[in-house]
């Protein structure tokens, strides 16, 4: 059938969505409307559970194309891009239509000319390598949090994402929640006085491996998913379940693989304290541990103390000023005075930079080449906070810490945790 044939609203739904690589005039489209040449092409490492909601949220913008997803587990890289070609098919009413393929390997990904950004959902232990070899391959990155197992491979991040002049956000996504905007808007305004303490309720550090070889299901390869851990570990159902498993996977229990909730949740309730504080591109001077259960006590230079409680319950921020206190919680704000919480903010009066869409926000970025709201660096620093924490509880004692160089003080067996070995084919 001929263009001139249909009328308007049979061409968008038809021509809009059938093509990815289609070139279409914007003005033909209609005002706001993004022609599939204007899409950013996107390519997935990493399908699992937390995999969905990132897919679905990238979908929602209408500014993507998913052309390719990468895991090494067969049935959870299918079902995704059974998944993604299920909403192509529906959106351009066209049953067999295909937009993404599967791969094992992301570095088959990363070598492919057409994805113009990658998004990272693999385990912990593996963004590093990943998220640098991307930055070498020429794409720009969305990683999922906590940025790094480590703090060196944080630094390697960061400086793999300036050599390369790549836009990456990290995926901390309250700061793109309107409860959480207020919140640091509050505090940066002045609106509690002088921080003196942030109180940060999350859950406490990794522990030691002890889970029992079990058998490993067909099409998952093993050895990929272990990838750059030195000391390998057998397969467990509790490391990468099963598709029909309910709960979230348990490796970021483990040493090896993460940093437990201090890094978890931590990577969330932390980066609001480090961003209220005005801490983004540093952190803090000194650690001052008591015993697990009565938890940390992180110093800044500013005077300011965050205090950590390894206990469970609502995840929360708490910064307590010398005028009054702002409580802040998923869907929660409350204030000491019940009406400040309601003081509006404009872009004259507001320190804070305001995004009301994580996903939208790293797209706009990516057209703009200006940093995201969550900018690697903001990412690596509040890794950093947690991954230095760790180290505190691992260590069971006090620490000195110069943000600047990024190593604690005349203390060489806390600096050797800064790091990991990393098997010779995934270092960064």
């Amino acid at each position: 059938m001929e263009i001139n044939t249909l009328n308007r609203r049979d061409f968008l739904k038809a021509g809009a969505v059938l093509s990815s690589f289609m070139i279409v005039p914007r003005h033909v489209l209609g005002k706001g409307y993004l022609a599939p040449s204007d899409k950013i092409a996107l390519g997935f490492i990493g399908c699992g559970r937390q995999s969905g909601g990132l897919r679905n949220r990238f979908l929602d913008t209408m500014e993507t194309q998913i052309v390719a997803a990468s895991d090494v587990y067969a049935v959870k890289r299918e079902a995704f891009v059974t998944n993604v070609n299920k909403w192509y098919a529906e959106k351009a009413a066209q049953s067999n239509y295909k937009s993404a393929i599967g791969i094992e390997d992301f570095r088959e990904l990363l070598a492919r000319k057409d994805i113009d950004a990658v998004v990272i959902a693999a385990p912990d232990h593996w963004h590093a390598s990943m998220a640098v070899r991307a930055a070498e391959a020429g794409k720009d990155i969305y990683c999922e949090k906590p940025l790094a197992l480590t703090v060196r491979e944080g630094r390697a991040m960061v400086d793999a994402t300036r050599k390369h002049n790549r836009v990456f956000q990290t995926g901390s996504m309250q700061r793109s929640a309107k409860e959480f905007t207020q919140a640091v808007q509050l505090v940066q305004s002045g609106a509690i006085g002088k921080v003196k303490q942030v109180f940060v309720n999350v859950g406490g550090p990794p522990k030691a491996w002890d889970l029992k070889e079990e058998t490993k299901p067909d099409g998952l390869n093993w050895d990929l998913w272990m990838g750059p851990n030195a000391m390998n570990r057998p397969y467990n159902n509790e490391l990468a379940p099963a598709m029909t498993a309910t709960f979230w996977p348990k490796w970021r229990d483990y040493i090896e693989f993460g940093g437990g909730g201090m890094t978890d949740w931590g990577a969330h309730m932390f980066d609001i304290a480090q961003w209220g504080l005005g801490m983004d591109n540093s952190g803090p001077v000194e650690l001052v541990y008591s015993e697990p259960t009565k938890g940390l006590i992180y110093k800044y230079a500013n005077g300011a103390e965050v205090i950590h409680r390894p206990m469970e319950g609502k995840q929360h921020c708490h910064f307590v000023g010398t005028d009054g206190e702002v409580f802040v919680a998923r869907g929660e704000l409350r204030t000491t005075h019940e009406t400040l919480k309601e003081k509006t903010f404009t872009s004259e009066n507001s320190k804070v930079y305001v995004s009301d869409n994580h996903y939208k926000d790293f797209l706009n970025a990516i057209r703009t080449r200006k940093p995201p709201i969550c900018d690697v660096e903001v990412g690596h620093r509040t890794a950093s906070v947690c991954n230095i924490g760790n180290i505190a509880y691992r260590l069971q004692r006090s620490l000195t810490w110069n943000p600047k160089k990024e190593e604690f003080k005349k203390d060489k067996e806390a600096n050797q945790l800064l790091g990991r070995d990393m098997k010779a084919e995934w270092k960064v």
